[in-house]
């Protein structure tokens, strides 16, 4: 069956309910959002008269959810506009249209008995063949089953997102015996490709994958910190970023999702696993219970393991609770000598491998911490899945791990670290060491760039399903798919004739070697490929040009080497337009200043739906000179036509760059004229390069041909000028800009508007090029630009002098 989405019902409105729907409306899918009918009148409905029969009454629940939630940071849907593809309801008066939608999701409160109320009526109105799912988090989906149809059986399945569903890619899907295998899947094919997730198929056990796993991870944490008599502030900087996990790490994250909830999960777990070998791990400790008591469940009640306030001079800080006391104190400076160290490390699975080296507390609370997981998971299987990569894709999705626990059992060695946890009592499940026995050392290994894992049924190791829809360039590392690799960047071949240049500077940035590393491959690429993509793996695309260099040389007044930098950075992004061979961009993430720039510069974008781009130089004191203001000048003389507004349109990039404004999403920079309707978006991240090779390919094979150099920009003078520069005086006499603000804007209104031209004149991207230059170049002579810089390079925060 061809079976296409065009309508969801999602049945709840709540948290999830309202975030799923969003979801759907995010990808263009229309939505039918329902809730119930509330039982009384609120205070506004009785001052206006109203009954419980009127239909604002009837739909208030629904309503005020979703607004609620369309109002939530960060934003849960890529475009506001977006939202108009959501129909609200209740289930009184609209479950009939349920029967118009292709797939129906319930997500109501955790209660079998109200979810199975609302299956009652789903059965009277869905149409037979339609999908139905449950996002329960920890309900046993078969005991849904009991009493329903034969025809809704084969089609229901729990689809569990994760909270927020646009930011966590993790959609675990959970069949029952009766779950037809084509619809399960579609629910992993859809939820992959469509819904940009990674899906996760697992056993109807307690909690699935990751909540089973994130909980007792959670619960082994509080335990290694009592053992090793560690505090707060402490676990959390060893829980975070320092080993490839969110910056939230520990405290703070259960903060944000609520105590109550982990504290609801625990004990479910403990009662529900009688025979799972930690069972007493997931026993809350007393600190917990004690913090239920007091409804301190973090920030839905103002305070938990972290408190906000004000000291005496009115300034907001944030105290931490001490568990010995209980009672709210200033934040520790965490001081380990083993973590000043691995600061200093870039790779992570270093990183790690000298933290739990080390013989103080911090490495000591470490292994013992992963002692305990490696343990665990290994114990896992095949209870909660047959497979090991599973467990750790559930993890990344989930939870934002840079690792999975296997994957990280692998960067520590897996005989040796085995060999260490049975010294300190953590016995892995005897399939690790028959493993080991075979001289397998390893759970996954890549061979010419195909990555296989051990499947413990199988005794070996074999390759992982799907793998070849992805193209995962570290993988490629080392084999004979790297082309050449410098200090700044990496070419691989990534097949059908393209390439791909990876950046891997530090966040990116895009300095000399990364600009000899463009040149260079499109060099490679014009003599033996047929298209270049360039997109790399890091956190985020680019965070921009080099500043550091640049503040370097200004300090010096060094600035025939800043005008030499900025002819080069411009020839590279030119050089990137006008190659004889495609080149493809693909940004995702922060998306900054000279990595913005070069994606307005590419022959095609595919960008990665969470894509947070900007041309952000204004809040370092200088405008954007890599073409990123000509480019601006450019898409605005293209788009007019006749009868527009012309200063209309353009005053609102001229904006966009005066304000260093950032888009939320790569949908939100079409809104910008960053992105063009034409540019591809990748719902899913890690199909992005595979997306970005097919784009290359299909530019290629159509027959692309080298395009040439604008010299028909329209560009407005001295009338569009006047406009800027009146608006910035007005700016500046109401104290809403500073004088240098004023003075950066007005240069920036002389690069745009194309210079001191007395009329609209026509001219071609070097002039516009070259106006660029100089004024980068003489704002980099003023000593506030510099004390911005420097504000950004000391403490990363933007100056306002």
């Amino acid at each position: 069956m061809n079976r296409k989405i065009r309508k969801v019902a999602i049945l709840g409105s709540g948290i999830m309910g309202s975030r799923i729907a969003c979801h759907f409306a995010n990808i263009g899918v229309e939505v039918l959002l329902l809730d119930i009918c509330p039982s009384e009148l609120n205070d506004s409905e009785i001052s206006k008269s109203l009954s419980l029969d009127h239909p604002l009454v009837r739909n208030r629940i629904v309503n005020e959810a979703l607004s609620k939630t369309l109002k939530s940071k960060p934003s849960p849907i890529y475009d506001q506009s977006f939202s108009k593809r959501i129909t609200t309801g209740n289930f009184d008066d609209d479950m009939e249209n349920i029967a118009s939608c292709d797939w129906i999701i319930e997500a109501v409160i955790e209660d079998l008995k109200i979810k199975k109320l609302v299956f009652d009526k789903v059965e009277l109105h869905r149409k037979a063949g339609t999908l139905i799912s449950t996002n329960t988090s920890g309900i046993p989906i078969h005991m849904m089953t009991e009493g329903r149809s034969d025809d809704f059986n084969k089609h229901f399945a729990g689809t569990h997102f994760f909270n927020p569903p646009r930011y966590l890619p993790l959609l675990e899907i959970i069949p029952t015996k009766h779950t037809d295998s084509k619809v399960i899947d579609f629910y992993q094919h859809f939820g992959k490709r469509f819904l940009g997730k990674t899906t996760v198929l697992c056993k109807d056990t307690p909690a699935f994958i990751g909540n089973r796993i994130g909980i007792f991870t959670l619960l082994k944490t509080f335990e290694s910190m009592q053992k090793f008599d560690l505090n707060i502030d402490e676990i959390d900087k060893l829980t975070g970023t320092i080993i490839g996990r969110p910056k939230s790490a520990t405290f703070r994250t259960c903060d944000v999702v609520g105590f109550d909830t982990f504290a609801k999960v625990s004990d479910f777990l403990y009662h529900s696993l009688p025979n799972d070998e930690s069972r007493n791990t997931f026993k809350m400790p007393d600190f917990c219970n004690k913090m239920i008591e007091k409804k301190w469940l973090g920030d839905k009640t103002k305070q938990g393991f972290y408190k906000k306030t004000k000291n005496e001079k009115g300034e907001k800080i944030i105290l931490t609770l001490n568990l010995s006391n209980f009672e709210y104190e200033s934040r520790q400076k965490v001081s380990f000598a083993s973590l000043e160290l691995a600061k200093n490390e870039d790779s992570l699975e270093k990183r790690i491998k000298q933290l739990i080296s080390s013989k103080d507390k911090a490495g000591l609370f470490l292994k013992d911490m992963f002692f305990g997981l490696f343990k665990y998971v290994s114990h896992r299987l095949p209870e909660i899945t047959e497979s090991l990569y599973k467990i750790d894709d559930a993890t990344k999705a989930g939870f934002g791990w840079e690792l999975g626990p296997f994957q990280l059992w692998d960067a520590l060695g897996v005989e040796k670290t085995t060999k260490y946890m049975e010294e300190a009592g953590y016995n892995p499940a005897p399939w690790v060491n028959e493993m080991i026995k075979k001289g397998i050392d390893s759970f996954y290994q890549i061979n010419d760039g195909i990555k296989s894992y051990y499947n413990i049924e199988a005794g070996e190791q074999q390759k992982i399903p799907g793998i070849d829809n992805f193209i995962i360039l570290k993988d490629l590392k080392g084999t004979n798919r790297e082309v050449w690799s410098d200090s700044g960047t990496t070419l691989y071949d990534i097949g059908d004739g393209i390439v791909n240049l990876e950046f891997h500077t530090k966040m990116n940035t895009m300095g000399s070697e990364v600009i000899q590393g463009i040149n260079k491959a499109i060099d490679d690429a014009e003599r033996n490929y047929k298209g270049l993509v360039i997109a790399n793996e890091g956190q985020n695309f680019s965070a921009g040009a080099n500043l550091g260099l640049i503040f370097m040389h200004a300090i010096e007044q060094e600035f025939d080497e800043i005008d030499f930098m900025i002819r080069s950075f411009q020839k590279t992004m030119m050089r990137a337009r006008y190659s004889s061979i495609p080149v493809v961009v693909a940004p995702h993430a922060m998306t900054l200043g000279g990595g913005c720039e070069l994606t307005l510069h590419a022959n095609a974008v595919q960008a990665a739906a969470e894509t947070y781009i900007g041309l952000v130089e204004f809040g370092v004191g200088l405008i954007p000179a890599g073409g990123g203001t000509k480019e601006m000048a450019l898409r605005i003389s293209d788009a007019f036509h006749k009868g527009d507004v012309e200063y209309n349109q353009l005053q609102e990039v001229f904006m966009n760059i005066a304000t260093a404004k950032v888009a939320t999403s790569a949908h939100e920079a079409i809104n910008q004229w960053i992105l063009r309707e034409c540019d591809g978006i990748s719902v899913n991240r890690q199909l992005q390069i595979a997306d970005a090779k097919a784009k290359a390919l299909l530019l290629a094979n159509q027959g692309f041909v080298q395009p040439h150099e604008r010299k028909d920009v329209k560009v407005q003078g001295k009338g569009a000028m006047a406009l800027f520069l009146t608006g910035i005086h007005g700016m500046k006499i109401g104290n809403y800009i500073s004088e240098h603000d004023a003075k950066i804007a007005q240069k920036l209104a002389y690069v745009i508007c194309g210079g001191d031209l007395s009329s609209p004149t026509l001219v071609s991207e070097q002039y516009l090029l070259d106006l660029e230059r100089e004024a980068f170049l003489s704002l980099t002579g003023e000593k506030k630009t510099l004390e911005r810089i420097q504000a950004i390079l000391k403490g990363g925060k933007p100056l306002r002098n």
